[in-house]
């Protein structure tokens, strides 16, 4: 049965007019019940896919490069734990997604405002264009080493492009290629993405396995590497290590965190709300440490092989190429580079394509929709030259790591307002609804208890983000920037329940009517729900 209040949107949205057509078009609707294709193992391959890619690859690299605190086992431990708790919020998160069968852009509505929600939504989908460009061009080093081990000369390709522009022709053709492939993928709707993921899931670790396997032949055994990761770390105080620990913790949770705020966009597909949670608890953490696992028995390998460490697979394949290689190296390093195109194209559906569609879409419902705004995601992506976003990886990393601020002060309000102020409680209809007198209309569309909540929990992470871009701060503030997501989403979600317990508002519609009961009179409150169409009433 529905949950009280549960009472679903006309499907019937394609030629909605007036106030209904900036609200909801078909991508935007609740999904209906032929529509939820998703179950466990289509979850499974989702985070399968999402897990296995080349950022995911090079973590540990990061925590170990962070002053060779943590040894390489400690590393390994802070993935797990990081990934773990991604994966608790995730399931908190999608839960609504996977009872209502709503979007993160509709859910938003709840807390911020029929129109106050589309600052997060818009700013959300900015995000994803960025990281969606930078997928991209990651997915074109795969496909120039595809290239080059097929034909070795292109690597000498000459080069039209000047110095100053930050790529070259070689560079650019492989990510024009990949651009142009990942277009095709963009046209299939999001619930039949599911293949795709699969298909992944099944490829991409297999090749992982081959590559760890060739690198440890290589390398005479995997002892001698290792013995390598044993002389990595140096000793250091206790304060300093614990710090190093939450640091590593919180960097993990920061690649991941876009999403605990989207993964409604797929859990609304989900045939019952009870399949997004074994796959999200226990593959999570298992998929990004298995990957991280590899990454670092495979980039620290590299030590043993070359005398010099490096980190990412795209650049070893590379250098695999550079000593006259074989034949059968040159056709396992292609195989294993077209895997890693898959796990880009993948990633890049899953994180970016699909939660710019999703979040473009509603923000001009009557115009665009998922497909129309997958491809405004792909154009973006491509204007933003992403190849100048990385010449200075350090300088990109640490701006975007605001956005986990960003992100940590929308979870907040959205999982308050949810689970605190409403008590999973929700009337879809006035999700979709622009009336003034709207449940979810608050004060000219925007609930301003939510806003205040979501600019406090932004304001106290903002002078430890000073600090990482180079300004320098009391350390008690740099400590405190470390847990930024919990910071953001404790202050953001405490403040937004105690505005509500101050100016609370209505939190379900209902409509009371008299039962005679003799000379009394009982006033009886009714709740109407709705699932696939067939009524439900509770008195």
């Amino acid at each position: 049965m529905g949950k009280p209040g549960w009472i679903y949107a006309d499907p019937t949205v394609r030629h909605q007019t007036g106030i209904k057509a900036i609200l909801q078009n078909d991508d935007l609707k609740v999904i209906e019940a032929e529509q939820r294709y998703w179950g466990v193992w289509n979850y499974i391959a989702f985070w399968l896919s999402d897990a296995i890619n080349i950022a995911t690859w090079m973590v540990i690299s990061a925590i170990i490069g962070n002053d060779n605190v943590l040894s390489w086992w400690e590393a390994w431990m802070c993935v797990w734990f990081g990934f773990f708790i991604i994966g608790v919020f995730t399931c908190i998160s999608g839960r609504i997604g996977a009872i209502y069968h709503i979007s993160f852009p509709v859910i938003g509505r709840a807390s911020f405002g029929i129109f106050g929600s589309l600052w997060p939504v818009f700013n959300r989908g900015v995000i994803a264009c960025i990281w969606y460009g930078v997928q991209a061009w990651i997915g074109g080093q795969c496909v120039v080493i595809c290239i080059r081990a097929i034909i070795p000369s292109y690597n000498n390709l000459p080069n039209i492009f000047p110095i100053s522009s930050g790529t070259n022709t070689r560079d650019f053709i492989g990510f024009i290629i990949f651009w142009s492939l990942s277009n095709i993928a963009i046209w299939f709707p999001a619930q039949k993405m599911r293949h795709l993921f699969t298909l992944k899931a099944i490829i991409v670790p297999i090749a992982g396995i081959f590559f760890f396997i060739w690198v440890v032949i290589k390398s005479n055994g995997i002892g001698p590497i290792l013995h390598q990761l044993t002389l990595t770390s140096v000793k250091v105080s206790s304060n300093v290590r614990i710090w190093t620990w939450i640091s590593a913790i919180m960097s993990c949770i920061s690649s991941c965190v876009s999403a605990i705020v989207n993964i409604s966009d797929y859990t609304r597909y989900a045939i019952r709300p009870s399949v997004i949670y074994w796959p999200q608890i226990i593959i999570i953490p298992v998929g990004f440490a298995m990957t991280c696992f590899l990454g670092l028995i495979i980039g620290s390998s590299s030590k043993v092989i070359y005398g010099k460490e490096i980190w990412n697979p795209l650049d070893l394949l590379d250098t695999f190429l550079n000593d006259v290689p074989s034949l059968i190296t040159r056709i396992g390093v292609f195989l294993i580079s077209l895997s890693f195109c898959l796990a880009q194209l993948g990633v890049n559906i899953a994180a970016n394509s699909i939660s710019a569609g999703c979040d473009l879409t509603a923000i001009c419902p009557k115009y665009l929709n998922m497909r129309r705004s997958g491809y405004i995601c792909s154009i973006v992506g491509l204007c933003i030259c992403p190849w100048h976003l990385l010449s200075n990886a350090s300088s990109f990393i640490s701006y975007l790591s605001v956005y986990s601020t960003f992100v940590s002060a929308i979870v907040g309000v959205i999982f308050s307002d949810y689970y605190l102020v409403r008590h999973e409680h929700l009337e879809i209809n006035e999700l979709f609804s622009g009336s003034r007198n709207g449940l979810y209309y608050y004060t000219y569309g925007i609930n301003w208890r939510a806003y205040i909540a979501y600019i406090v929990g932004i304001l106290i992470n903002m002078p430890g983000f000073i600090n990482a871009i180079g300004v320098s701060v009391p350390s008690i503030i740099t400590k405190m920037y470390q847990l930024n997501f919990f910071l953001g989403m404790i202050v953001s979600g405490g403040l937004y329940y105690i505005l509500h317990k101050l100016s609370p508002v209505q939190t379900y519609m209902k409509t009371e009517k008299e039962i005679s009961n003799g000379d009394d009179k009982v006033i009886s409150t009714k709740y109407t729900a709705s699932s696939n169409h067939i009524k439900f009433t509770r008195f």
